[in-house]
């Protein structure tokens, strides 16, 4: 058993140096002798442009996901009006939308050849220089599309505090002569604080990583940055400089998420789960279309209208968008993200259940390690992933030359095994989400019985635990795969030679200004995004259904769920 502590801690060690080594080759790099000059150069010329519009992404966003998320949690949990039980799942709808897909119908819906300016000059009889129309391929159309696709994390997040508050800290401040609004402001916002500061840096993390919206739209951010030193100038110093800067913006987000929550700790979250609470009060009138009116719009933007864009464009274009080329493009993500997801989640298991087996500081660290891959951005870690691959590729080349007398090829960098090493970097930490909770769940004495009949580790695993956490793996599964399927920088830049995916191939599209032929694979995109929403929707609504409430003020009426839901007669 010890031989099985000590090998299992040892492959979650090595796990975590492979997670590492990618940082440590772009800090390196940027480090290297002879480095400085080349800083000194991006010190006055893009630097500061990158600085500025990085800095103003996150604000405008940050700012933007904070006030939508939390007033639509805030409402969808506290508050009754119509519709609001349907809002209540819907308002996690655009996260199935990917901002650079958002960016690319509306940008063909908004332009000056769209049918918005189109109808307007011949409603109105213009002609260009006649009126003034904003333009959606800017930095403030960039902030835009991330804040209508991004603002899900906040409201998710927030609505669930605001669920679990316990309702009899908000009257106990109506009885010490708050009212409505300053109960809000001074109780229910400030213990909200620490969901609502997580939220804002998921999404200020999305941001900083995102490259297909800011490169179709032309903003200068770092992620653009290094995209175009490597590749455009192949200036790998260049590249490796403006990765670890860009680090330092993604380490600022978490630690100023840490810096919100200060010393706020929420105690008692679950005697207020058990608690008996009140339904919410029901809007009327003026207030109850408001609300609707404030869910919607959201709704409308981030999701609905998209969609519609991109079927209007399939149609119109049907034969241009649905070709041969499009299932194999389908086949190529579909088993990328396949494998990598599989081995996300496998590699989770064998690392939880080394910390099981063996708690010690060295494998609780290679867990953390491996989890903080979620916060690095897909352009910087494929830059990382190219650095030491690459370096590894020209050596095998070189000993392989000379021991058969032909070269191999690339066989890391010239393959998927770069492209998949890098998913597995980036989404260990989904995987771990939810891995790890499974484990938990699993009582320590399940284990000792199971040693004590003669299992051993691995025997324990596989027959003690893999049978309690096939739910736990296949959601894990499931939400991996999706986000593979969806991610766009570093599958742009580790993409083997004629190896396109539908993320590649939307944003090759949309690049070339060929919207019809990139909106059939957004859809499938988007398609693929729909089912973990739904599936958490679903989990969302049995949760508030099973949370136990008082009758209402009206001895005849009762909510069917605390999140949104038509009062049923008794």
């Amino acid at each position: 058993m010890h031989g099985s502590r000590r090998w299992f801690a040892a492959l979650a060690i090595a796990l975590g140096a492979l997670a590492l080594l990618p940082i440590a080759a772009i800090v390196g790099r940027g480090l290297a002798p002879g480095a400085g000059d080349t800083w000194a150069h991006l010190a006055a010329t893009v630097l500061p442009r990158y600085v500025g519009n990085t800095l103003a992404l996150v604000v405008l966003v940050g700012a933007g996901v904070a006030i939508g998320g939390t007033a639509a949690g805030w409402l969808v949990a506290r508050r009754r009006f119509p519709g609001s039980a349907i809002f209540a799942w819907a308002l996690l709808l655009p996260l199935a939308m990917p901002s650079y897909v958002m960016a690319y119908a509306y940008t063909d819906f908004l332009q000056y050849a769209g049918p918005v300016q189109t109808g307007l000059r011949e409603a109105f009889g213009w002609s260009r220089g006649d009126y003034w129309f904003p333009d959606v391929r800017s930095l403030e159309g960039a902030a835009v599309m991330f804040i209508f696709t991004l603002y899900p994390y906040v409201f998710l997040l927030a609505r669930t505090a605001f669920l679990e508050r316990p309702e009899a800290l908000v009257e106990a401040a109506r009885t010490l002569g708050l009212d409505r609004r300053r109960a809000f402001w001074r109780v229910e916002l400030p213990l909200a604080r620490p969901a609502v500061a997580g939220g804002i840096a998921l999404a200020l993390m999305e941001t900083l990583a995102d490259y297909g919206t800011v490169a179709y739209f032309a903003v200068d951010t770092f992620t653009t940055g290094v995209y175009r030193a490597w590749f455009s100038l192949g200036d790998r110093t260049a590249a490796a400089q403006l990765a670890t800067a860009l680090l330092v913006f993604v380490v600022g987000a978490v630690a100023l998420e840490r810096a919100s929550r200060g010393a706020a700790r929420s105690h008692g979250g679950a005697r207020g789960k058990q608690a008996l609470r009140r339904a919410p009060p029901r809007l009327a009138g003026a207030r109850a279309a408001a609300a609707a009116m404030l869910c919607a719009i959201p709704v409308a933007i981030g999701f609905v209208l998209p969609v519609l864009l991109l079927l209007r464009l399939v149609a119109g274009e049907a034969e241009v968008a649905l070709t041969p080329r499009f299932f194999v493009w389908a086949w190529n993500s579909l088993r990328v993200s396949l494998v990598a997801a599989l081995l996300a989640v496998v590699l989770a298991a064998l690392v939880a259940y080394a910390v099981r087996l063996a708690p010690g500081l060295y494998t609780r660290s290679a867990s953390r390690v491996l989890t903080l891959g979620y916060a690095v951005p897909g352009t910087v870690l494929a830059v990382g992933v190219l650095l030491p691959l690459g370096a590894a590729d020209n050596w095998l080349a070189l000993a392989l030359r000379d021991a058969s007398g032909h070269g191999p090829g690339l066989l890391l960098t010239g393959t998927t095994f770069a492209l998949i090493y890098a998913y597995l970097v980036r989404y260990f930490a989904v995987a771990w989400n939810g891995i790890e909770p499974g484990f938990a769940r699993i009582t320590p004495a399940m284990d000792a019985a199971a040693r004590s009949l003669g299992a051993g580790a691995w025997g324990t695993l596989w027959r003690v635990h893999r049978p309690l956490l096939t739910r736990s793996a296949a959601a894990a599964l499931l939400l991996t795969f999706v986000d593979v399927m969806k991610e766009l920088p570093a599958t742009l830049v580790l993409r083997p030679f004629n190896f396109d995916t539908l993320a590649t191939q939307t944003y090759l599209f949309a690049k070339d200004e060929r919207l019809a032929e990139a909106a059939l694979p957004s859809l499938a995109i988007v398609a693929v995004g729909l089912v973990p929403i739904m599936v958490l929707a679903r989990i969302g609504v049995r949760g508030r259904e099973a949370s136990p409430r008082t009758p209402d003020a009206n001895p005849g009426q009762s909510a069917r769920n605390p999140a949104g839901g038509r009062a049923v007669s008794a």
